[in-house]
């Protein structure tokens, strides 16, 4: 069965929050605020886990109401290695994707040809590298590691989805050849 997705935007920011559906069950991408608001989406639906593509305020600001209500675990850098891995009848690649923060990861669900990337890519963007947890090195090794995969629909954290392979055309980061 195919999945459905469901952007929830949430918080100040406006960060975008994923419900991933399949079979009346569901996992959650970065629900970074706004509890009520993610739960009334989840419509009773059965939430298996959380996925954290990295820890910043912004994306896991409902993360402990949602773990005390529903009792379920929450996955990020610290219990999650690279490559694939289960929850349900959920399969996704691990793909650890460092730069904007020092524990960003990329969600890929290769049956559907999705990826969440939180503040890894944006449209014709990338995440800041100057925060306190940044690294524009790390992010350059990302972003050569991310154009490997064949084209992909990409969820970002922030903004509108996009596609990777408008990302190789369109996206200045995408064109930086080492130095």
């Amino acid at each position: 069965e195919d999945m459905k997705i469901d952007t929830v935007k949430v918080g100040y920011l406006q960060e975008n929050c994923y419900i991933l559906e399949k079979n009346n069950t569901c996992i959650i991408v970065d629900p970074g605020a706004d509890l009520e608001k993610i739960e009334e989406r989840l419509n009773k639906r059965k939430l298996l886990g959380i996925l954290i593509t990295h820890n910043h305020f912004d994306h896991i600001g409902a993360v402990e109401g949602l773990k005390e209500k529903y009792d379920v675990r929450v996955f990020d850098i610290n219990n999650l290695s690279e490559g694939v891995h289960n929850i349900g009848n959920f399969d996704f690649e691990v793909i650890y994707t460092p730069g904007h923060s020092k524990d960003s990861i990329t969600y890929y669900f290769r049956d559907d040809n999705v990826m969440f990337v939180g503040d890894f890519i944006f449209k014709e963007d990338i995440g800041r590298c100057d925060l306190p947890t940044g690294n524009s090195n790390e992010m350059y090794n990302s972003i050569i590691k991310i154009k490997e995969y064949d084209d992909a629909t990409i969820y970002p954290g922030h903004g509108e989805v996009t596609t990777l392979s408008y990302e190789r055309k369109n996206n200045p980061y995408f064109k930086i050849e080492r130095a």
